[in-house]
């Protein structure tokens, strides 16, 4: 070979004779750096630009497994022009998955492509004795005995036919039923597969559709100034299971530090019988690994969460990796945390705020394999407690790398784990959370108000870029943050976010029972801090109030579960009102069998009203006719007809309608029927 011509042939091309290309592959995160999320049970469709040179016809194929299985399944491809091809898979299993794409030219593809479009005699018969030689060819591949014996029949046929009359010629060539089986066994010796496994996690349903209750178990006790246990935890289950909550969070329930400890409203100094905050974690009764002894023993603990499950609740446990002074760590791993320069250990710290009571991990120590471990084997010592959900406080002040490589070990025995990140922080410091392998995310939604900051920002998580991997779950409160609109905005205000938090997202939480019993006061002008807040001090709620909104709150979370549409974000819609201080949304299943349309009047104070137009196509709702609208807060129904209806709110009653769509099936005189 001519040196010079030999320098220009590409070096790691394999086989010159590959023609197919593949690219474009979606969905990919990052190019395959990162899996996609689904749910167990979906179909997923995988779409790719797949095309060759020349004008032969290409065979694409996804191939896609459970990282458990040995073979890859495979899924044809089918065309939607312009080089796009299509195919879906369904993740039958819970966990790690992997799929890619091949393609090839696919001679007997092209060869059936061309013999349709000749129209010379002699081309044809020619072309037919091509054509049996790739049938025979595909009757060698086919591993079934059936295809085998029928594509043998056919290349025979086919010889035959070429010497008779070009009409039966042409039947016989043609044969659709047939040439699916020949498909079925192509040539693949010169097919291209991409080199790129993508990955995709398969989660439980709980992952995707979820309803959290947060309280302190340190308040549950019925008896005001006594410090409530395991066993008073157990007591308040009904309560939580009648408002229609299935995931219970507790915050941190280990030995609380003495040193340093925090007093009431955030004190420095703790008064005697300050109980501090359960964020500083351990004392010398142990660390992250140890129970309060205030709440009881580990066989109350796994009491409490067999009584959970009872009432179709899971608990959700915090994962707060960080120390009280007095933590066993510190004195048996001081080189897990860093030291200021007199050579005191670095506190926590977000300036204003200091946390003199907590010890952040040093994730640069150069004892970090050891450490890494350590904090590992704390989420699995709660699983082996029965914990399958955590809320995971403050990840993004760790290390990015630890994450990725705690989710996976966990995930590698317990992939039906589910992560929670309490990470308030920047926007792509969340997605990268969430790429790591963080099942759900807190949001911006507490800060969140307006029609248009609503729209845009629940817009972006349910159809932007990260919709493949980040599962928004929108609290209206949580014991660090009592936003203004609740401070200002009365019983309004508390009832308008709880039905944006449960409608607009499929997972959502509260932080109660601050929330239902209204606690609204802050604990100086300007601060998003509680007054007298539950994590300095024993607390004591009457859930029996009758300002209670825990009735509403019910209702609220009956219809999250009786209603599919509610259940996903992929098809939230947002609908026009000629009110700036309403919104409206709807919600669907696939099949549009279920239509859920919420209208929440924003303004806390004041009754609004406004025209919503509904989009009658999408919805799949009929222009000429009356359908019904069931507000299932109110149990009221409404008969609207076309595209513009009225609606009006008052807050003094109802700030919102979460109204259930109900098509008219016949009309007999005047009554009118809905299923």
């Amino acid at each position: 070979m001519n040196q010079r011509v030999a320098q220009l042939i590409p070096i790691g091309v394999p086989d010159g004779r590959v023609r197919a290309v593949v690219e474009a592959v979606t969905p990919a995160v990052d190019g395959g750096r990162f899996a996609v999320k689904r749910i167990v049970g979906d179909s997923v469709v995988v779409e790719a630009d797949c095309h060759a040179d020349g004008h032969d016809e290409l065979g694409c194929a996804v191939l896609y497994r459970h990282t458990s299985d040995v073979d890859w399944r495979v899924a044809p491809m089918q065309p939607l022009g312009n080089d796009r091809w299509r195919a879906s898979f369904v993740a039958d299993r819970i966990g790690a998955w992997r799929y890619t794409i091949s393609a090839w030219v696919d001679a007997f593809r092209s060869w059936r492509h061309d013999f349709a479009r000749r129209t010379d005699e002699a081309d044809l018969r020619v072309a037919a004795r091509s054509g049996a030689a790739l049938i025979a060819g595909a009757a060698q591949r086919a591993r079934d005995s059936g295809d085998r014996q029928s594509l043998e029949r056919w290349a025979h046929e086919l010889l035959q036919a070429a010497a008779g009359e070009i009409d039966a010629l042409r039947r016989v060539a043609l044969d659709a039923a047939r040439a699916e089986t020949a498909q079925r066994w192509p040539d693949l010796q010169h097919a291209w597969t991409h080199p790129v496994e993508f990955p995709l996690v398969a989660d439980r349903v709980r992952a995707q559709f979820s309803t959290w209750y947060e309280f302190f178990p340190r308040s549950a006790s019925p008896e005001p100034g006594r410090h409530g246990t395991l066993r008073d935890c157990v007591a308040m289950l009904p309560y939580v299971a009648r408002m229609g909550f299935d995931v219970v969070y507790l915050p941190p329930v280990h030995p609380i530090g003495r040193e340093r400890r925090k007093g009431r409203n955030n004190a420095l100094a703790a008064e005697p019988g300050d109980v501090g905050s359960p964020w500083a974690i351990g004392a010398a009764e142990g660390g992250h690994k140890a129970l309060h002894p205030e709440l009881g023993t580990f066989a109350d603990f796994r009491d409490f969460v067999a009584a959970a499950a009872r009432h179709g609740i899971e608990v959700a446990l915090d994962i707060a990796l960080q120390c009280a002074p007095d933590h066993p760590y510190v004195t048996e791993h001081p080189q897990w945390f860093r030291k200021r320069a007199d050579g005191s250990i670095q506190y926590a710290e977000n300036p204003p705020k200091k946390y003199q009571d907590i010890y952040p991990f040093d994730f640069e120590t150069a004892d970090w394999r050891a450490m890494w471990d350590e904090l590992a084997s704390v989420i699995e010592f709660w699983i082996g407690h029965g914990v399958r959900i955590f809320r995971v406080d403050n990840p993004h002040t760790k290390s990015f790398a630890f994450w990725e490589w705690a989710i996976a070990r966990v995930h590698a025995q317990h992939p039906d784990t589910i992560f929670l990140a309490e990470a308030f922080t920047r926007p792509k410091v969340m997605h990268r959370l969430a790429k790591l392998g963080f099942t759900q995310s807190y949001t911006y939604f507490t800060w969140r108000n307006t029609r248009h900051e609503l729209t845009e920002y629940f817009t972006e998580l349910a159809h932007g870029p990260g919709h493949d991997y980040f599962r928004p779950n929108a609290w209206p409160n949580t014991p660090d943050i009592l936003p203004e609109v609740l401070q200002v905005g009365g019983r309004g205000a508390f009832m308008a976010r709880v039905v944006l938090a449960a409608t607009l997202s499929a997972n959502y939480g509260l932080y109660g029972p601050a929330y239902e019993l209204l606690e609204h006061l802050p604990r100086e002008p300007g601060s998003e801090e509680y007054l007298h807040s539950e994590k300095y001090q024993l607390r004591h709620w009457d859930l029996a109030r009758p300002d209670s909104l825990a009735g509403f709150i019910a209702v609220l979370n009956i219809a999250r579960r009786e209603n599919a549409a509610l259940q996903s974000n992929a098809s939230l819609r947002f609908l026009p009102i000629d009110n700036e201080r309403m919104i409206a949304y709807a919600k669907s299943t696939p099949a549009l069998d279920n239509i859920v349309v919420t209208v929440v009047n924003l303004n806390p104070h004041h009754g609004e009203s406004g025209w919503v137009e509904m989009d009658l196509q999408a919805l799949g709702l009929p222009a000429d006719e009356p359908y019904e609208m069931h507000d299932v807060l109110g149990d009221q129904r409404y008969l609207w007809n076309g595209a513009r209806n009225w609606v009006s709110l008052d807050p003094r009653r109802s700030p919102a309608h979460v109204m259930v769509v109900r098509r008219r099936l016949r009309r007999e005189h005047d009554f009118d029927y809905f299923h």
